[in-house]
């Protein structure tokens, strides 16, 4: 994959590192689990995403685990001292009794210190095991007035539900300009040759203070404002198919994380056992969420947006 971003011998092997160093923490202090590998963003500011989930004991002092020195296994203490140092962007949650999960960026060329990322949406797209493509897709349209967010869950998984996925992202971005029902109605109506999708929209414009939300199917939407859930309301039915009502609803909003996620992902779900996760990068909460409620038996898509 670092080929495949154009990335050089030097800064592969850096990937490499990073992802060996991630691979032996797991195992030494997570009881296993998984890592993640995918790209992020473009060109320059684009790069490798690299995200180690486990559910172990967990780390009592995140801070200090950074430190050279700092372990709880009799080794030398270097593994997440090393990362910080080859990577552009570390962050990492975990709690005690509750595992960890640790994000890492890279890009070409050295990192500089105090490399930062300030990114505000974030997402985990993972295909059903066994399955080489994903048959959910997401995107986002941020604009100057207002962001709009796109998941769509192709029904079934494989390749014929990612070929729904992707169209329907397609038609996301030619119709954007539209208010969010009419966009999902275009899309309804662009998924007539696929195999359908559930899909929703969210769309936040800040000088209203309101969230638009129009979804359709199986698929969630929820609003985290100070650890309280919101869930949105979609409509029954099948964008491309069976699609009888397409409307929207508005939810009051300034600040906190709007959450779209397929039904891959459980729906009965609080933050309540994850203290301060809505402070995290807004892929690591993605991932947090994937980790523990991925169904296993279906592709599974977290995006999660964060104001």
């Amino acid at each position: 994959m670092a080929g495949r971003q154009g990335f050089g011998e030097t800064d592969a092997g850096r990937v490499a590192l990073v992802a060996t160093e991630l691979s032996t923490n797991i195992l030494k202090h997570g009881n296993g689990g998984e890592i993640l590998v995918g790209s992020y963003g473009e060109g320059k500011d684009g790069g490798i995403e690299l995200i180690a989930l486990d559910k172990g004991p967990g780390i009592a002092n995140v801070a200090a685990s950074f430190a050279d020195g700092y372990s709880t296994a009799g080794t030398p203490g270097k593994g997440l001292g090393a990362v910080v140092r080859q990577s552009h962007f570390v962050d990492m949650a975990s709690w005690p009794g509750n595992g960890t999960a640790v994000l890492v960026r890279l890009q070409r060329g050295q990192p500089a210190k105090g490399s930062d990322d300030t990114s505000r949406f974030g997402a985990v797209s993972v295909p059903k095991l066994g399955e080489e493509v994903c048959g959910d897709s997401w995107s986002v349209s941020a604009g100057s007035e207002e962001t709009t967010l796109l998941v769509a869950d192709g029904l079934g998984h494989g390749p014929d539900a990612a070929e729904a996925a992707v169209e329907a992202v397609r038609l996301f971005h030619r119709f954007k300009g539209h208010t969010a029902p009419v966009l999902l109605d275009y899309i309804h109506g662009g998924l007539r040759a696929t195999r359908g999708a559930a899909v929703s929209v969210a769309r936040f414009h800040p000088a209203s203070q309101k969230i638009i939300y129009a979804g359709v199917g199986n698929i969630a939407g929820v609003i985290a404002v100070n650890g309280e859930l919101r869930r949105m309301v979609s409509m029954p039915g099948t964008a491309g198919h069976n699609a009888r009502k397409i409307q929207a609803f508005e939810y009051p909003f300034t600040a906190g994380l709007v959450i779209l996620h397929s039904d891959g992902i459980a729906s009965s779900w609080t933050l309540d056992r994850y203290p301060n996760l809505a402070a995290r990068h807004p892929t690591l909460i993605a991932a947090v969420l994937y980790r523990d409620l991925t169904r296993q038996r279906d592709d599974a898509t977290v995006l999660v947006a964060k104001w």
